[in-house]
């Protein structure tokens, strides 16, 4: 997969990039990742990106021009553009390993009071990481990438994909390591009992449980016990 990110601040990805599970896939070959400054494609000496809106408002908004060119610059047979947008379809697990099928992704992040809307038309898909707004579209872009790469087959265990949160559509259960006893706080017996499918039963009541108590927007259909 080749990932595509348009941002009007690069620097902020120098860490995401070279660190972690993000870092090893790149070394790996497992996914390409590169960061583009929008305002290299300003058609303006200046290069300028932003300008005040119509009609008045506070704030500026992000112009079509320098956005058309890069798109227009990097857009291959196969490339799928996502804006990074408050007013997107919110992204969750589903919508993750749907975006893995992408040969070639280009995740547009805005900045300042959003974008003109005419540079929606040259986008594929408008994405919300959730109900809320933050300084820009850099951080939503770090946690699409990061999801979407760690679905990437070899890059994490296949085991370990398995028993994550969301896969089906319940919270992870609880998770213990050394010591037993800690502090008069221990382990639940199960899980030393060597018995596997009582502790795959009590695994599943636990992820029930807890997606009741925290997420029962998630709960739906019957779960096999």
């Amino acid at each position: 997969m080749v990932i595509d990110i348009l941002t009007l601040f690069p620097e902020m990805y120098d860490g995401f990039l070279n660190s972690s599970i993000i870092k090893r896939a790149r070394e790996d070959n497992k996914v390409t990742i590169n960061v583009h400054n929008i305002r290299t494609y300003s058609p303006f000496k200046n290069k300028q990106v932003d300008d005040y809106p119509y009609g008045g408002g506070a704030g500026m908004v992000l112009m079509c021009e320098p956005i058309f060119n890069a798109i227009e610059a990097l857009r291959k047979e196969d490339s799928y553009v996502i804006m990074l947008t408050p007013s997107g379809e919110v992204f969750n697990q589903n919508k993750a390993r749907e975006l893995t099928n992408c040969k070639h992704l280009i995740l547009l992040c805005g900045h300042y009071e959003g974008f003109d809307e005419r540079i929606k038309s040259i986008i594929d898909l408008e994405l919300s990481v959730g109900d809320f707004i933050l300084t820009g579209g850099e951080i939503p872009s770090m946690l699409v990438t990061d999801c979407l790469t760690r679905l990437i087959p070899g890059v994490i265990n296949s085991e370990s994909l398995e028993d994550e949160s969301f896969n089906n559509n319940l919270l992870d259960y609880p998770n213990y390591t050394k010591p037993y006893d800690f502090r008069g706080m221990k382990v639940p017996d199960v899980l030393i009992s060597g018995h596997h499918e009582n502790i795959r039963k009590y695994r599943l009541d636990e992820q029930i449980r807890i997606t009741k108590e925290k997420r029962p927007d998630l709960i739906g259909g019957n779960y096999e016990k």
